[in-house]
């Protein structure tokens, strides 16, 4: 059985999801975008100040669920432009050290509330040397 979590410290989802879902020894994020989570709006700015947002509500979640970054095992990247990519991609190299996680980046046409970039994360749910239950 899943189990679906919301975290107090962002907005809360606008449709019919969790913020995450916990299954088998795996945490599933849904994606975030670039949401002042004060008041759910979507900051302006180019993919370097959107993909900072979005790493600092990454932690929030994972500091909700008792993870950080190194706990993490695949990452989704979407663009709406592949011309962002080296701005997002150098944002996203301050948050992750070797062994880094498994990574797709993709261009799409368009994100929820006018977003340059979304990211989701896949996370190990416990500690390594942890048996998953």
């Amino acid at each position: 059985m899943r189990d679906g979590i919301n975290s107090s410290a962002l907005t809360s989802p606008v449709g019919p999801f969790s913020h995450a879902v916990k299954f088998e020894g795996v945490i599933y994020l849904s994606g975030q975008v670039a949401q002042d989570p004060a008041t759910g709006q979507l900051l302006e700015g180019d993919a370097g100040i959107q993909s900072e947002q979005i790493f600092k509500n990454l932690q929030l979640l994972l500091k909700d669920l008792g993870r950080d970054f190194a706990d993490v095992l695949k990452v989704n990247v979407y663009l709406t432009s592949m011309s962002d990519f080296a701005l997002m991609n150098s944002i996203y190299a301050r948050h992750f050290t070797a062994p880094y996680p498994a990574r797709t980046t993709v261009a799409v046409a368009a994100l929820p509330l006018g977003a340059r970039v979304e990211m989701e994360l896949i996370v190990a749910a416990q500690d390594w040397n942890e048996q998953i239950k």
